[in-house]
């Protein structure tokens, strides 16, 4: 997983510019909406301090007037007031669970249109779980700040004003012994701010870390059972677990701690209303029904106070969420769009490579000025020792990497000077490892031809030599594969992927070691696929069973991330080279390719 700042100081997203960016990015779309949700909380409000005034005056009624009359008015007012707050509160409720819904699911789609646009190479220096993190933890986080300030405003704000309006209106001097609490309140929460950001930070990549065991240990369930590993992984995700706990833990203890301390003020400020609303009833003449409604008003403020005034620790430690997606949304695209380049235009597919070289990291040289011609409607092979840069060919000819220096031309284009839109999509890759998303065979072939007919899947899958085992399935096309394919066979996972290459009908196909990890029956029936997959096309195969590209019309053997031998295969035999050296070898290990060798 890649690793955070460790301090969160010293990141540029300060609470303030990231509050004006989420209200004026994104709260600001749904101003109307938010505007009538204002209107309802104003009107709870309203209702509320009235229903409060009231209670005074059934007071009044009862104990001064001794008026039956007046009492059941009153009520009857105080009754049609609660019942509009509560209609006023449902209204503001679902208007702003509305907006959250939508403003969360922007967010999602547009972290995950960002990640769409990134290099391979963003993803391999990072966990697949972090962005997990990022769009569930993050997105939320963002439309719960929206709330927080939405609620602080519409909601707190001003109840609490209608609440010390109505304490103001009974007795003004009263009002002022009950707000004495507030400035010393404010400040002790002042200092656990600085502390609840530390602390959000590390509860995010706690859970992250989380993410990624779990995530780890469920896609590799296979090695975990093979190698008795659950209690290994059970250790360490318990190291996980118990770590957010503690920070949780701390959290609440840090979050909570000013709790006491408010209280006892506010009890100091309860205690002095109840002295002098006493002594003003039986000295002053004052009114029960005042000292009622008076109380009543307090006690309903302070709630409100308490979430305004833990405001900027709530918010503090819900912005450390939405930065965490927002600066993968702010970040430059790693893969920058380029549809405005001209589009791949294709007549023969002569695939060149001009002294391309390449290195993923500074000084670690892949391909060293590497030339080679791939012929249009022939198969290029190219074989060697693991990590001499065969693969990393067919990656700069997708172009999830760009050359170092050299050029890549098809047809006379740099492959750089067009869209990479218009290059991948004429052309073809299968890979050894097959990637089958958890959805039908029938999606799963489609995926190559979007909008395909049902003839044209089953074509595919025949050529494929996929349909007869498709249809011994008693769901057919719409059986479905599992997660990566996990509940068909490794042959079967290569001859669907075939399937999927072949309704594309690209003029260029890409193959990766395609049967490697196949036994001798399966590879057979995907070999016999692969024939039919590059039949007139120009292929690059990339091959460490040798027998597989015996018949290859150009055998490259790559060393070092440069071309050291190149011919035909009995050609390449007899120079008793690094390529006969290779197919010998494969021969003294494998008895069964004696006929090959004889054919040689």
């Amino acid at each position: 997983m890649a690793q955070f700042p460790k301090k969160i100081t010293d990141d540029p997203y300060t609470a303030a510019v990231l509050i004006r960016r989420l209200v004026t990015e994104q709260g600001i779309v749904y101003w109307r909406r938010y505007l009538v949700a204002f209107a309802l909380m104003a009107l709870a409000a309203g209702s509320t301090a009235g229903a409060t005034y009231v209670l005074g005056q059934v007071i009044n009624q009862a104990y001064v007037d001794k008026n039956i009359p007046g009492i059941a008015m009153f009520s009857g007012i105080t009754v049609i007031l609660l019942f509009i707050k509560g209609v006023a509160t449902y209204g503001h409720m679902v208007i702003l669970t509305k907006i959250s819904n939508a403003i969360l699911a922007t967010n999602q789609r547009q972290l995950f249109a960002k990640l769409m646009r990134e290099s391979i190479g963003f993803f391999s220096e990072r966990h697949s779980s972090e962005f997990l993190a990022r769009l569930t933890a993050g997105a939320k986080s963002i439309t719960d700040v929206l709330n927080m300030l939405v609620n602080a405003i519409g909601r707190d704000l001003l109840m609490l004003l209608a609440m010390i309006g109505v304490m103001v209106w009974q007795d003004p001097l009263m009002s002022f012994i009950g707000l004495v609490a507030v400035p010393p309140a404010m400040l002790v929460l002042r200092k656990l701010v600085k502390r609840i950001k530390g602390l959000a930070f590390n509860q995010f990549t706690g859970t992250a870390d989380i993410m990624e065991t779990m995530q780890e240990s469920l896609q590799g369930i296979r090695t975990v059972k093979a190698f008795t590993l659950e209690e290994t992984m059970q250790k360490r995700i318990d190291e996980n677990i118990a770590i957010v706990e503690r920070n949780a833990n701390k959290m609440a203890r840090v979050a909570n701690r000013s709790n006491p301390l408010m209280e006892m003020l506010g009890g100091f400020a309860v205690a002095g209303c109840l002295m002098y609303g006493g002594y003003a009833v039986v000295a002053l003449n004052a009114t029960p029904g005042a000292f009622f409604s008076f109380m009543t008003a307090f006690l309903m403020a302070t709630e409100p106070a308490k979430r305004l005034a833990r405001l900027n620790i709530d918010l503090n430690s819900q912005l450390v969420g939405a930065r965490m997606l927002l600066e993968v949304v702010d970040s430059p695209a790693s893969e920058h769009s380029d549809d405005d380049k001209p589009a791949l235009k294709l007549s023969d597919a002569r695939i060149e490579l001009r002294d391309v070289s390449f290195s993923y990291r500074t000084g670690e040289t892949v391909l060293n000025r590497m030339s080679f011609t791939a012929e249009p409607g022939k198969v290029t092979a190219l074989v060697g020792p693991s990590g001499g840069g065969k693969s990393t060919v067919l990656g700069l000819l997708l172009r999830f990497y760009e050359v170092t220096q050299g050029d890549i031309i098809i047809d006379g284009q740099s492959i750089g000077a067009v869209s990479r839109k218009s290059l991948r999509a004429q052309t073809a890759y299968v890979g050894q490892d097959v990637y089958l998303f958890r959805d039908t065979i029938r999606n799963n072939i489609a995926f190559g031809k979007p909008g395909a007919t049902e003839d044209q899947i089953i074509d595919a899958a025949k050529a494929a030599c996929a349909h007869d085992f498709i249809m011994s399935f008693p769901l057919g096309y719409d059986t479905p594969v599992g997660e990566h394919g996990t509940q068909l066979s490794g042959g079967q996972r290569q001859r669907i992927a075939v399937a999927r290459a072949l309704i594309k009908n690209a003029p260029i196909i890409l193959l990766d070691e395609a049967t490697a990890a196949l036994d001798s029956e399966s590879e057979k029936q995907v070999q016999e696929a692969i024939e039919h997959l590059c039949q007139n096309r120009t292929t690059i195969v990339i091959a460490h069973r040798l027998h597989t590209i015996m018949h290859a019309d150009s055998i490259l053997v790559v060393e070092g991330g440069e071309i050291v031998e190149q011919g035909r295969h009995d050609e390449l035999l007899r120079r008793s080279g690094r390529y006969a050296s290779f197919f010998r070898l494969q021969h003294h290990d494998a008895g069964t390719l004696a006929p090959i060798s004889a054919t040689a």
